[in-house]
């Protein structure tokens, strides 16, 4: 696993954790943490976390070991 990989996988999961309270006690992190400050940076930071999922399903189809 790349540096990217990792970078996107933390991000990947930061996201879930605020998916995990937006389901389970309705408060969103993102939007307390950033919501007073401009709703763009809210939207900047889902986006982020978007791509770091796509990276991260990319990740499933690579190989860490090669076959000899």
């Amino acid at each position: 696993m790349n540096i990217l990989q990792r970078i996107a996988l933390i991000v990947v999961i930061i996201g879930a954790l605020n998916w995990g309270l937006i389901g389970l006690f309705d408060f969103n992190l993102v939007g307390f943490i950033f919501d007073p400050l401009s709703v763009v940076i809210s939207r900047i930071i889902y986006s982020l976390v978007g791509v770091a999922g796509i990276i991260c399903i990319s990740a499933l189809f690579t190989s860490d070991h090669e076959i000899d």
